[in-house]
């Protein structure tokens, strides 16, 4: 066993995440006897050999020509920006955060806001809906109105994301960023972003979408979330913006404000805007207004309500719902049927979770697997399906150790689960049970963790680790949890 300090020390080896298709490969595979030649691409009488004979130009455009089920792809995306009346279920938080934005239309600054609440509740779609309609207003009043929007997922430290500010607010203005993104000093593209704005915009949005995954250097006193809070809410009192700013923290994390800085949360000071999980019948009409992304008749009776029930049983995700929708018909598609039916839901159900967590697993690295089979090891024998991270770090050291694998300090462990959020596979929250035990993360799947479990076993590695061995270490840490 070699212990790291950092993710950066080794980097984590797995085949699956080297492996690449060259256009060497598809030329030696054109060759071979699998495809036909140009020659032999002529349709068979026999029906039977008729698949095998077609050239993949006849493949495609066979399809071209088909009727297909769905109409309009993008109402099947969960990302997409519907229209006001596709909104469903969140009628009070879109009362509060548009009565809270829409003093920017008389030129003024509109309040800090806090949205927060499980994945795939709306949090984002509304403050983007918002914003598009008083952009749109603004326009005609001859005021210069911007949302800046990033996702803090993937933003390693307070500099990146403060350039990732300032690339997005030239975007929106349609101008170029005058400084580099590595080689300079986090100040100068404060002030870069400060320049953007103040030349280009009257009052401007800032959404931090999944703002808790910004932590930054652990050597800091907060992290960096707080320190971009603080810079941005304060800018406008030290004359540093002439333009109005108003900031909009959107987090899956309910106790992200805890880990806000005292300075940062004097300055910042956000009405919050709670958004909680959408039942069944709420799922249900949302996909009833995204119906018409089929063709007319082609959706059986059954399939709104199926596809609904499914989602509601994982935390109420309007993205999985949709998902389930768009998968269905594709199915559908193409098998060749006429109708999206109950079968192709169900077929959609099980492709959603299997690809959701087999392929992903499948593809992640060793550590991340390490870690993962650790967290999940320790939800699958707690009673509400969780698992704190100091417990699954310890399991992941007793992993590291039986397969004499590279074992990363507690931070990497957390980061990677972190990681792993992005893929929609576990979800945290921040926890304390009092003084004594501290502030640790607290992990919960997004599906059952045995289901992970078993995907994760068929590594080779993780064969070699005993299960009834990792279920006594994970009870034993159970028993010492304080």
């Amino acid at each position: 066993m070699r212990t790291h300090d950092s993710d950066g020390s080794t980097p984590d080896s797995d085949p699956s995440e080297n492996e690449t298709t060259t256009d060497a490969d598809l030329v030696s595979t054109s060759s071979d006897t699998d495809l036909p030649s140009q020659s032999s691409t002529r349709p068979s009488a026999d029906p039977d050999q008729a698949t095998e004979s077609q050239s993949i130009e006849e493949m495609l455009l066979e399809f071209d020509e088909q009727d297909g089920l769905i109409r309009d792809r993008s109402l099947l995306d969960p990302n997409y920006i519907v229209a006001e009346d596709r909104i469903v279920g969140r009628d009070e938080q879109l009362q509060e955060v548009t009565k809270m934005l829409r003093v920017a239309l008389g030129d003024n600054r509109p309040p800090n806001l806090f949205l927060y609440g499980p994945s795939g509740t709306g949090k984002s779609l509304i403050t983007k809906a918002v914003c598009k309609n008083i952009s749109r207003i603004c326009d005609s009043r001859d005021i210069q109105f911007g949302t800046i929007e990033v996702n803090c997922q993937d933003l390693d430290t307070l500099g990146v994301a403060v350039y990732e500010l300032a690339q997005q607010a030239a975007n929106e203005a349609g101008v170029e960023v005058e400084v580099p993104k590595h080689g300079v000093a986090t100040k100068e593209k404060w002030d870069e972003l400060y320049r953007i704005v103040n030349e280009n915009f009257d009052s401007v949005v800032f959404v931090l979408d999944e703002l808790d995954m910004l932590v930054g250097r652990r050597d800091k006193q907060e992290p960096a979330f707080s320190r971009l809070l603080y810079q941005l809410s304060r800018a406008g009192a030290a004359d540093e913006l002439t333009a109005y700013l108003s900031v909009v923290a959107i987090s899956n994390d309910t106790k992200m404000m805890e880990a806000v800085g005292s300075r940062a949360l004097s300055s910042f000071t956000p009405e919050d805007v709670h958004f909680d999980d959408y039942d069944a019948n709420q799922l249900q009409s949302i996909l009833r207004r995204r119906q018409d992304a089929f063709h007319d008749g082609v959706v059986e009776d059954d399939v709104i309500p199926l596809a609904a029930a499914f989602a509601a049983q994982t935390h109420g995700d309007a993205r999985k719902a949709i998902d389930l929708m768009r998968v269905a018909g594709e199915l559908a598609e193409r098998e060749g049927d006429d109708r999206v039916r109950e079968e192709h839901v169900r077929q959609a159900q099980d492709k959603v979770e299997k690809n959701r967590v087999l392929e992903v697993v499948r593809g992640i690295s060793t550590q991340k697997k390490l870690c993962l089979y650790a967290t999940a090891a320790v939800a699958s024998e707690t009673k509400d399906g969780t698992a704190r991270s100091t417990t699954g770090y310890r399991v992941y050291q007793y992993l590291t150790e039986s397969i004499d694998a590279d074992q990363y300090q507690q931070e990497s462990y957390v980061n990677k689960m972190k990681e792993l959020t992005t893929y929609s596979l576990v979800d945290f929250e921040r926890r304390s049970h009092g003084p004594s035990s501290g502030m640790f993360l607290e992990f919960q799947f997004g599906e059952r963790p045995e289901t992970i479990l078993d995907t994760l076993r068929e590594d080779s590695r993780l064969k070699m680790v005993s299960d009834d061995g990792v279920t006594s270490v994970v009870r034993a840490q159970l028993r010492n949890e304080t």
